[in-house]
């Protein structure tokens, strides 16, 4: 994974004014946590900030006044109508620490013939891996699945350096039998037979 690099300010004002000027001018206020340290509290340029965040868990090189950490997002607070960055929380990580995230779960291939859909109980699975080569995603194939079958944590194939760090016998997909609805004549005749 590449590492994507970011300028920070230190931030002396806090509260919603100050947060509404640091977005007016298209600052993002952030904190950054992590290893025993005490929060710092800095803004980001916007722009970069939702370019970098395209990533699922991307690695940002943070630059704060001469020194420079990695951190990765732990928590990311949008506007729930223009879609924004409002806030967002980074934790500091470094070279060769171990991590858990979640990364995203794609499916390749066609579920059996016969109308079956496919339900995702997760979108996501927790892994642990090296705060370096996080994977941005995790595949597995539904080829030739059945109505009944599932898909479980342990089943899905994981990339060199990364371990299940959640429950490994959690389901994660499973597929259901597309549900036949009545047709309208026959269910207005069983609605007659019943009165």
């Amino acid at each position: 994974m590449a590492e994507i690099k970011l300028a920070a300010q230190p931030r002396t004002e806090f509260g919603k004014g100050a947060a509404r000027r640091a977005r007016r001018d298209n600052q993002v206020p952030a904190v950054v946590y992590g290893h025993g340290a005490e929060p710092v509290h800095v803004t980001l340029p916007s722009h970069e900030l939702l370019l970098a965040l395209r990533t699922a868990n991307v690695l940002i090189g943070l630059e704060l006044e001469g020194k420079n950490a990695l951190v990765i997002p732990k928590a990311v607070q949008r506007n729930p109508l223009k879609g924004d960055i409002e806030h967002v929380d980074l934790l500091t990580v470094k070279r060769g620490e171990k991590v858990n995230v979640e990364v995203a779960v794609h499916v390749e291939g066609d579920l059996a013939p016969g109308g079956n859909l496919l339900e995702y109980v997760q979108n996501t699975l927790l892994v642990e891996a090296e705060a370096t080569h996080i994977p941005e995603s995790v595949t597995v194939s539904v080829a030739g699945l059945d109505a009944g079958a599932s898909v479980l944590a342990k089943d899905i194939p994981l990339p060199s350096g990364s371990v299940l760090a959640g429950d490994e016998d959690a389901v994660v997909l499973q597929v259901v039998a597309a549900q036949a609805e009545e047709p309208a004549a026959e269910a207005a005749e069983a609605e007659g037979a019943e009165a």
